[in-house]
C-alpha cells in the first residue's frame, strides 16, 4: 500500500539532498520561523516542512497543482486529516514497543512480536477503513481519492476476516505441526510448517477420520537437552512463517511511516494557516506559470516570517512586474525594502513546494533555483574582508547557478566606495541577464541604480520605499526612479529629537 500524497507515482524523499545553499536561505529568509509556526514543537512536523520547502525547487508545475489540491481538500476537513495523523503516529508508536524483541534471531520470539505487532496494526488499519467508509467522499483531490480507493480495495471485510483467523492459528493453542525429510547423515532438512487439523470436524468425525502414520515419545520433565532439541525443531519448523510475518508487519508500518511523514506536510501547513487566519492575514493559492515565462503579480504580498513575529496583521504590498528579469528597489532606510524582498523569495518558495502563498492573490513563473546574496557582519576572525568575503560567497553562487533561475540581492557590493560597488553590482548584474536570470536587488548605491535607469530597459523596473512629506514611512514599496538620497536624516532626527542638549 502507497499513500501517494505528496507525488502521484513515487514516495516523498525525506533522503534527497537540501540545495547546497540551504543554510543561506535559512539565514537570509529566516525560513526556520516559518518552519517553527508549522510544526508547533512537533521535531518530524520541523523536518518535513524543512525538506518539504527547500526541495520544492524542484518541483514541476504538475506537482505543484497536485498538492495545491490536497491542501484545499484538507482545509476543508482537517479535523479528519489531523485524525489520520494522529492514527498513523499512534501506529508507530505502538510498534515501536515491540522493536527490542523483533530484533531476536530466534523464530518463535520474532513470531510472537511480529503477531503482536501486527494485532496492533489491524485494529489501526480498522480505524482507517472506518475513517474511509464514513468520510471518503467529502475529499476530491485525485490524491485523496487515489488513497481512500486503495484502502477500500485492500481494507476489505473478507481481508481482515482471513488475517484475524491466521494469527490464531500463528498463537498455536495446539500445538505445532511440521513436517521434514531426513538428508546426508539423517540430519533433518526442509522442514516446513504444516496446516492444524481442521476443528471444525465434529467429534465422532474426528475419531473415525483416517490418520496418518505416526509416532510419540515423551520428553522427561527434567530433560534440559531434550526440551531444547525439541525447542529448536520447532524454530526450524516456523522459521520461514516467522520471517514471512516479519515481512508483512514492516511492509504495514513502512505504509503508516510514509502515510505519517506525507500527512505532516499537510498538517503542518494547517498550523500555519491557522495561525495566519487568527491574526486575519490573507491568503490565497498561487497561479505557477512555466520557467520559460516571466511572470510575478501579486496582491497584498506580505512577509509571513515578520507577521509570525510580531503575531499581527502587517502592510502588505501590490505589483505586477511581469515581463521583467530586473528589479532595482531603493528609498528610504527602514522603508521596508528587505521584508519585501523577503516576501519575495518566501512566497516563492511557498508556491513551489505546493502550498498556499500570504497574499490575497500571487502568480509567478517557477524557477529552477532560488539564491540569495545578503550583506553579512564583519568576519569576526579577520581571515577577510568584508568586500572579499561578499565576491566569495558570489563566486559560489556562479558556480551553481542556472537560467531560470531567481537571484535576490540584499545590499550587496556595498563594503567598497560607491563608485567601485556599483561597477562590481553592474557587471554581475549584466552577466546574470545574459543568462536569463531574475535578479531583484534592494540597494543604495546610486550610482548603480541611476545608471540601469538611465539605460531604459525593456525588461527593468525600478521600485522604492515610499517616504511621506513628514518622514513618515509607510512600507509599501512603489514604482519610482532611484532617489540619490536614502534619508539618514530621518534615523538622526527618530533617534536624536527628543535629546536634551546642554550647553557648557
Amino acid at each position: 500500500m502507497k499513500a501517494f500524497l505528496m507525488n502521484k507515482e513515487h514516495d516523498f524523499d525525506m533522503q534527497r539532498k537540501l540545495p547546497l545553499n540551504e543554510q543561506a536561505l535559512i539565514q537570509d529568509l529566516e525560513l526556520n520561523t516559518l518552519f517553527g509556526a508549522m510544526a508547533l514543537g512537533d521535531k518530524l512536523l520541523f523536518d518535513v516542512a524543512k525538506k518539504a520547502v527547500l526541495s520544492g525547487l524542484h518541483n514541476d508545475l504538475d506537482t505543484i497543482h497536485y498538492r495545491q489540491n490536497i491542501l484545499k481538500d484538507c482545509m476543508k476537513n482537517s479535523a479528519i486529516v489531523r485524525e489520520m495523523y494522529a492514527l498513523a503516529v499512534e501506529s508507530i508508536e505502538g510498534e515501536k514497543r515491540h522493536y527490542w524483541v523483533l530484533s531476536s534471531k530466534y523464530p518463535s520470539g520474532i513470531l510472537y512480536e511480529a503477531r503482536e505487532t501486527l494485532q496492533i496494526f489491524v485494529g489501526m488499519l480498522k480505524k482507517l477503513k472506518n475513517i474511509t467508509d464514513e468520510h471518503a467522499h467529502k475529499f476530491e483531490s485525485e490524491g485523496f481519492t487515489t488513497l481512500f480507493s486503495m484502502l477500500k480495495k485492500e481494507l476489505s471485510d473478507e481481508y481482515f476476516t482471513i488475517i484475524q483467523s491466521h494469527l490464531i492459528d500463528l498463537k498455536f493453542r495446539n500445538g505445532v505441526m511440521s513436517s521434514a525429510e531426513l538428508g546426508k547423515g539423517n540430519k533433518g532438512v526442509n522442514y516446513i510448517l504444516r496446516k492444524p487439523q481442521d476443528q471444525k470436524l465434529g467429534w465422532l468425525e474426528r475419531i473415525f477420520a483416517k490418520k496418518p502414520s505416526e509416532y510419540t515419545f515423551t520428553i522427561h520433565e527434567r530433560d534440559e537437552n531434550g526440551a531444547r532439541a525439541l525447542s529448536e525443531l520447532k524454530d526450524m519448523g516456523i522459521n520461514l512463517v516467522a520471517n514471512a510475518l516479519a515481512q508483512s508487519t514492516d511492509h504495514i508500518l513502512s505504509f503508516f511511516t510514509m502515510l505519517r511523514t506525507e500527512l505532516a506536510f499537510y498538517v503542518g501547513c494547517l498550523n500555519l494557516h491557522e495561525q495566519l487566519t487568527r491574526m486575519g492575514e490573507p491568503m490565497s493559492f498561487p497561479l505557477p506559470v512555466a520557467s520559460s515565462e516571466r511572470r510575478h503579480a501579486f496582491k497584498e504580498l506580505y512577509d509571513v516570517c515578520l507577521a509570525l513575529t510580531v503575531k499581527q496583521k502587517i502592510v502588505g504590498n501590490d505589483m505586477n512586474v511581469d515581463n521583467k528579469e530586473l528589479v532595482i528597489i531603493t528609498g528610504a532606510n527602514q522603508g521596508g525594502k528587505s521584508i519585501y524582498l523577503r516576501s519575495i523569495g518566501l512566497s516563492q518558495l511557498m508556491m513551489q513546494c505546493g502550498m498556499f502563498t500570504p497574499a490575497e492573490s500571487y502568480s509567478a513563473n517557477i524557477c529552477s533555483n532560488l539564491f540569495t546574496h545578503y550583506k553579512r557582519e564583519e568576519d569576526a576572525t579577520m581571515k577577510s574582508g568584508k568586500l572579499d568575503e561578499e565576491l566569495s560567497r558570489m563566486s559560489d553562487i556562479v558556480d551553481n547557478i542556472t537560467s531560470n533561475s531567481l537571484m535576490l540581492f540584499n545590499e550587496s557590493f556595498a563594503a567598497t566606495n560607491e563608485r567601485e560597488g556599483s561597477e562590481i553590482g553592474r557587471q554581475i548584474i549584466c552577466a546574470l541577464l545574459e543568462k536569463h536570470i531574475t535578479v531583484f536587488f534592494v540597494t543604495h548605491l546610486y550610482e548603480f541604480a541611476h545608471g540601469f535607469y538611465e539605460k531604459h530597459m525593456e525588461h527593468s523596473m525600478f521600485l522604492r520605499a515610499e517616504r511621506q512629506t513628514d518622514g513618515s514611512r509607510t512600507f509599501k514599496i512603489i514604482e519610482g526612479e532611484p532617489l540619490q538620497t536614502s534619508y539618514g536624516e530621518d534615523l538622526y532626527n527618530r533617534i536624536f529629537s527628543n535629546t536634551t542638549v546642554i550647553a557648557k
